[in-house]
């Protein structure tokens, strides 16, 4: 199947707003996939959001990426807001989940990480979890222990966002988590995006 993208609209529930959005066509498995930050250039057309969107297609998933609102045609104020942040994620999570039969998976970068990470925690739909570089300080208060489904994360060894000495604590905890440590990278993979691919398609295959 060729690699196609697709323009959406992604209505926020009980929302007078929607969000923009690209379907990936894939296999019956499909990923929502959050972007970073919507204040410092978190958009669905990020590199780190392009790759893992690619590296999930070449495993046959099929893909919702989103900007959140306020970002580029969606609508809306942006903002920081957890709770903003994971209304945005659970829309896109319901559009998906419209539209494939299979297995959900959530996935994000930074601040799209733990966005993703929240609502997996509430959302039994989500079999498995790939975190990029999820930073620590809005990760670490969360009940981490209650997500007992697959949990990949991916952070670079030189990241300050995401120190693996920290992480590697926090995952510790969970059974059925694995962490990945991408050598001579920091929070914002102006490297080792090959490595990342890599490790994604391996974690889902």
């Amino acid at each position: 199947m060729k690699w196609k993208e697709q323009a959406i609209t992604i209505p926020v529930a009980s929302e007078d707003l929607v969000l923009e959005g690209v379907w990936q066509v894939g296999g019956a498995r499909g990923a929502v996939i959050a972007p970073p930050h919507p204040l410092y250039g978190g958009s669905l057309d990020h590199p780190v959001v392009n790759e893992l969107a690619y590296a999930l297609y070449c495993a046959g998933f099929a893909s919702v990426r989103f900007n959140w609102r306020g970002v580029g045609a969606s609508q809306g104020a942006s903002s920081g807001d957890a709770l903003v942040a994971g209304r945005d994620y659970t829309a896109a999570l319901e559009h998906l989940a419209a539209s494939v039969d299979g297995p959900l998976l959530a996935a994000g970068y930074s601040f799209g990480a733990a966005a993703a990470l929240r609502v997996a925690l509430g959302d039994e739909r989500v079999c498995s979890l790939i975190l990029v570089a999820p930073p620590v300080a809005m990760i670490r208060e969360l009940p981490l222990e209650k997500f007992e489904r697959p949990l990949h994360v991916v952070v670079g060894q030189d990241d300050t966002f995401a120190p693996v000495a920290e992480l590697s604590e926090l995952m510790a905890q969970l059974p059925s988590a694995r962490l990945e440590v991408i050598p001579k990278t920091d929070h914002f993979f102006a490297r080792g995006l090959a490595e990342l691919s890599e490790l994604v398609r391996t974690a889902v295959a």
